[in-house]
């Protein structure tokens, strides 16, 4: 079943081609949803495993039990219908920080659309309810890591204002 508006609180609506679209907190019921989008390329598809769950499960138990820690998800709700389809994620954290003269800064992660509704804004829209957001919990920062492959992710990150200001590095534990 697919959380309706009346169980879980609606962040943001916007009307899109055919719907309207809607981020809300992402729950239990979702995660199915979340994987699929997270394997829906070339680099999710060999590193998420949709077939057991429990590690998601625990993951989504930690974000969701921590106010510091946001999973989003996107509805497209066909016009005339009261429920939708999860068609977007992204995860958004906000971290305190010494450097910076003590600034809050917020780090964007897991971004995806259903691969179908791509190039229609819907990623735009996500993104700048996570900036509104991060201002609104007074973040003067936020940050973002994409594979240096994903050339067309960073084309778009940097049409919204994103600037390609430090190499991101990662070790494997």
């Amino acid at each position: 079943m697919i959380p309706t508006e009346d169980a879980v609180p609606v962040l943001f609506t916007a009307d899109v081609d055919g719907g309207t679209f809607r981020l809300r907190h992402g729950a239990r019921t979702d995660l199915p949803a979340v994987v699929r989008l997270l394997a829906d390329d070339a680099m999710g598809a060999g590193r998420e495993y949709g077939a057991d769950m429990e590690p998601y499960e625990r993951a989504f138990e930690a974000i969701d039990a921590d106010p510091a820690h946001l999973l989003i998800v996107g509805e497209l709700v066909p016009h005339g219908e009261a429920a939708g389809a999860v068609v977007a994620t992204f995860q958004l954290s906000f971290l305190p920080g010494i450097s910076r003269h003590g600034a809050w800064r917020s780090r964007l992660e897991g971004v995806r659309v259903d691969a179908s509704l791509r190039g229609q804004g819907i990623g735009k829209l996500m993104v700048g309810w996570a900036v509104g957001e991060s201002r609104r919990r007074g973040c003067t920062l936020m940050q973002l890591t994409t594979h240096h492959s994903r050339t067309a992710a960073q084309r778009f990150y940097e049409q919204l204002g994103f600037e390609a200001s430090h190499v991101g590095m990662k070790l494997v534990l």
